[in-house]
């Protein structure tokens, strides 16, 4: 099988930032790397979850709503991919910094935790989904397009 072009990018030399995966068309795949790859200590299971839904709730919530495909963990447990069509790579950045302000932030229940809603509804932590959102923001607060390129 050919190797898929995610696994492509050398681990080795990525840092915690905002980077573009993938462009296919108007579709953009954001890497937003929170966690240097194996170098533990990596996001744990709630606090991933708590930040998918403050994150996908916020940036749906935004003017951008109809552009905004998906966002959600990488397997590695080392960030996220944020994924939009037709959204100019500038307007992402903001956005991303936006909702992770919002999360660094949030103090309120959190979105879709209810039984009915959610899948695993008891697998929350506000408290380290605020620290890591607050870290991330702090590595990409003056991030600009010149940046997201992987080294």
């Amino acid at each position: 099988m050919e190797m898929i072009t995610s696994f492509q990018v050398d681990h080795t030399c990525l840092n915690p930032g905002m980077y573009i995966s993938r462009t296919d068309g108007d579709i953009v795949t954001y890497d937003l790397r929170f966690v240097r790859p194996n170098t533990p200590p990596f996001l744990e299971n709630a606090a991933i979850h708590t930040i998918e839904h403050l994150f996908a709730t916020y940036v749906r919530n935004s003017r951008f709503r109809n552009g905004i495909i998906y966002f959600g963990p990488m397997g590695c447990r080392t960030g996220f991919y944020f994924i939009t069509r037709g959204i100019s790579h500038h307007d992402a950045i903001k956005l991303t910094q936006d909702a992770l302000d919002f999360i660094a932030n949030y103090s309120d229940e959190i979105p879709g935790t209810g039984e009915a809603e959610c899948g695993n509804y008891r697998e929350h932590d506000l408290e380290g989904a605020c620290h890591h959102a607050a870290h991330q923001l702090s590595i990409i607060r003056s991030w600009d397009v010149s940046l997201l390129a992987y080294k």
